[in-house]
C-alpha cells in the first residue's frame, strides 16, 4: 500500500505530457495528492490524465494566452492550490520567435511560468501554506541575465545559453517569490532534477541527437530518479527551510550564477516581466 504523504493536498504539474512531470504527477497522485496536469500534446497528456484521476489541461506556454485561459480553467477546477510545480520548459531553436513575439526560450522557460505562477497567486494563498517548485537547472551557470535586452533584440540569442539564461531565471524568480509573498504563506524554492534521460531538448536538433545516441545511458539518470527530488520537495511542503534556495537533485545550495544573488537583478527582472506580460 502506497504511503498517502500527499492526501488531502492539490497540485498542479505543469510539463506533464511526459518525462519527469508526469512520473512526478503519477507518484504524487498514488501518494493520495489531487493532481491537475497541463501540457502542450494532448495525446499525450490524456494518458497521464486518465493515470493520475483528471482531465487534462492542454496549454502551449509559447502562447501567453494558452497560459491565462490555463489559469482561468485551474480557478474553476479548485479554491486552493498547495502546489504548484513549474516543471514545463526545455531548450529550443531560438531562430523563430513565439506567438507573443519572445525568444521562446525566455518565454517558455520563464516568461509563461512567471505568468501562470502570478495568476494562480490567489489559490496559492487560499490554501493558507503553499509551495512553488522551479524546475531549473545546472545549466543556469552559462546563463546571462540582460535586463535591458531580455528579448535578444541587441545581439544573437544562442541556444545553449539562452536555455542556461531560461533556467537562471527560474532561481531569480524563486528569489522573488521568497521575497514578495511571504505574507501570503508561499514558499518558493528551484531545483536541479539531474541530466534525465526524457523528452528533454524535443525541439533542438543538438540535444536530440545526443538524446537519441548510445551516449544517452551514459550522460544520463532515469525518469524515476529526475522526478524524485520534485516529489521529496512536494512531500516536504511549505517549509520555510527552502524558501528561495536552489536544490542539486536533494541537496540544498546547488551551484549557481552569482547573479541569481544580485538584487538589482531580482528586481528588475520581476518588474520587466510583470510588464511584458501585462501584470499590474
Amino acid at each position: 500500500m502506497t504511503d498517502q504523504t500527499m492526501a488531502g493536498r492539490t497540485v498542479l504539474v505543469t510539463g506533464a505530457s511526459d518525462g519527469i512531470g508526469a512520473e512526478a504527477a503519477r507518484v504524487l497522485a498514488g501518494k493520495g495528492a489531487t493532481v491537475l496536469v497541463t501540457g502542450r500534446s494532448a495525446d499525450k497528456l490524456r494518458p497521464v490524465a486518465e493515470a493520475v484521476g483528471t482531465e487534462p489541461l492542454v496549454a502551449d506556454f509559447a502562447r501567453l494566452d494558452d497560459v491565462r485561459r490555463l489559469a482561468s480553467e485551474v480557478g474553476e477546477r479548485v479554491e486552493k492550490l498547495d502546489v504548484l510545480m513549474n516543471n514545463a520548459g526545455g531548450t529550443i531553436s531560438p531562430k523563430k520567435r513565439t506567438a507573443d513575439g519572445h525568444e521562446p526560450n525566455f518565454q517558455v522557460n520563464h516568461l509563461a511560468p512567471f505568468l501562470l505562477t502570478n495568476l494562480l497567486r490567489p489559490q496559492l494563498a487560499a490554501a493558507g501554506s503553499s509551495l512553488v517548485v522551479n524546475t531549473s537547472s545546472v545549466g543556469n551557470l552559462i546563463g546571462k541575465i540582460v535586463l535591458d535586452d531580455l528579448d535578444y533584440e541587441h545581439r544573437r540569442a544562442i541556444e545553449f545559453p539562452a536555455y542556461g539564461t531560461g533556467k537562471l531565471m527560474n532561481i531569480v524568480f524563486t528569489r522573488g517569490i521568497a521575497q514578495r509573498w511571504t505574507d501570503d504563506g508561499i514558499v518558493s524554492v528551484a531545483v536541479h532534477p539531474g541530466p534525465v534521460g526524457s523528452s528533454f531538448g524535443r525541439d533542438s536538433w543538438l540535444v536530440g541527437l545526443l538524446y537519441r545516441s548510445p551516449l544517452k545511458r551514459f550522460a544520463t539518470i532515469s525518469v524515476p530518479e529526475g522526478a524524485a527530488p520534485l516529489v521529496a520537495l512536494a512531500e516536504r511542503g511549505p517549509d520555510p527551510a527552502v524558501n528561495g534556495r536552489y536544490w542539486s537533485q536533494h541537496k540544498a545550495d546547488g551551484r549557481e550564477h552569482r547573479q541569481a544573488s544580485d538584487q538589482a537583478i531580482i528586481d528588475g527582472l520581476w518588474e520587466r516581466s510583470a510588464a511584458l506580460v501585462g501584470l499590474a
